[in-house]
């Protein structure tokens, strides 16, 4: 503690009349000056130091997404068409993969459910499929990395409304967000920051992507809420010769799968960051769209039997991209695996996936396809 000086003045009373000034100011009362007492400081322990200052994080600048098309790990119906170690493996060679991201999408073609009857189906059909996954198997998706999945297809009510429910509270179970149902949109957390997914399909029991006008007002209410907005279509025209995007609507025994480059424009322009597509069984090409990039079909996954994997059918690509704070790509990579046999992806080291890719985006799109370098990493094309 600092010392202060003291002065000291006398004030003259009638007893001291008689006292000269030499008495008063003299040197015997100068020596009488009170001592200056020192308060003790307080023991280390007793000192109170104010908390620290805690800046609250910042908000991501970027956001970095990994995306993948089909996926369905095993059915029980028919019997017989569960994997061996119960599709715990089956993720396994790509898990690194898709664990890398900030958020990491799938297409889960087909209901989780352990219970279910089907009349989607007829008893001498030989050209229809129904797909029912053990609702364990969410946590093999989990375990992978998988963070947000469509249930917009056209496998996902195989097995009735019951089954389409169990399917959302088993994911919700396993921290798996979902987006299918008309009108839902899921929600994913990065850093403080929302992300919202929105899946649709070409019927009127998902959030439909033949009806543009509802579809633009559902995703300018998600983008109005979230930092980034992702969309997700399962669309197109299905088979190993349907690897390019006609710009007209597509159709597929009878139903119509969506007029894809238009609903693509359509939910950008209201507000959509990133468009994934999946639904054709093959990987098709990718487009920038205002800065916005849009992947036409990421193909078949992880799809256990029951699927013709041969050609480009057995194609599994990986799109990574990342998204600036505005939403618009800066870049990205097409990493390359493939299924064979009865399925599972596993690492391509030949890249043939993203040199497909590559072929039919400059094929499809000319001048707004990305640039792909030979290990099939992309940037966005040059600003006309």
């Amino acid at each position: 503690m600092s010392q202060r000086r003291t002065f000291w003045m006398a004030v003259a009373t009638p007893a001291m009349a008689g006292v000269g000034a030499w008495a008063i100011f003299g040197p015997t009362f100068a020596t009488a000056a009170p001592k200056v007492l020192q308060r003790p400081s307080p023991p280390v322990a007793e000192r109170r130091n104010p908390p620290p200052v805690r800046t609250p994080p910042k908000p991501p600048t970027q956001l970095r997404v990994r995306a993948i098309g089909d996926v369905m790990l095993g059915t029980l119906v028919p019997a017989g068409h569960l994997a061996e170690d119960d599709a715990a493996g089956l993720l396994q060679p790509v898990t690194t993969w898709l664990r890398d991201a900030d958020v990491t999408f799938a297409n889960l073609e087909g209901p989780l459910c352990d219970e279910g009857i089907t009349t989607k189906c007829g008893p001498s059909s030989t050209a229809c499929y129904a797909f029912r996954s053990p609702e364990r198997y969410a946590l093999h998706l989990q375990a992978a990395g998988i963070d947000v999945v469509s249930t917009a297809n056209n496998h996902s009510g195989d097995y009735g409304e019951a089954c389409r429910r169990t399917t959302e509270t088993t994911l919700d179970a396993s921290g798996i967000a979902w987006s299918g149902p008309p009108g839902t949109v899921a929600t994913v957390d990065v850093q403080g920051a929302r992300v919202a997914v929105v899946a649709f399909h070409a019927n009127p029991e998902c959030n439909n992507l033949n009806d543009p006008a509802a579809a633009a007002r559902l995703v300018a209410q998600a983008a109005a809420t979230h930092t980034w907005t992702l969309v997700s279509f399962h669309g197109g025209a299905e088979g190993s010769d349907r690897t390019h995007v006609p710009d007209e609507m597509e159709w597929f025994h009878g139903e119509a799968r969506g007029h894809l480059r238009a609903f693509a424009r359509t939910v950008i322009e209201a507000g959509a960051d990133l468009v994934v597509g999946h639904g054709p069984h093959v990987p098709r090409g990718l487009e920038s769209v205002n800065g916005h990039l849009v992947a036409y079909s990421l193909g078949n996954f992880a799809t256990w039997r029951e699927f013709n994997l041969s050609g480009p059918l057995g194609l599994a690509p990986v799109l990574d991209v990342t998204l600036d704070v505005e939403g618009r790509w800066t870049e990205g990579q097409i990493l390359s695996a493939r299924q064979s046999g009865d399925g599972g992806p596993v690492p391509d080291p030949t890249g043939t996936a993203a040199a497909l890719m590559a072929k039919l985006s400059a094929q499809d799109f000319g001048p707004t396809a990305p640039r792909f370098a030979a290990d099939g990493r992309i940037s966005p094309p040059p600003t006309p």
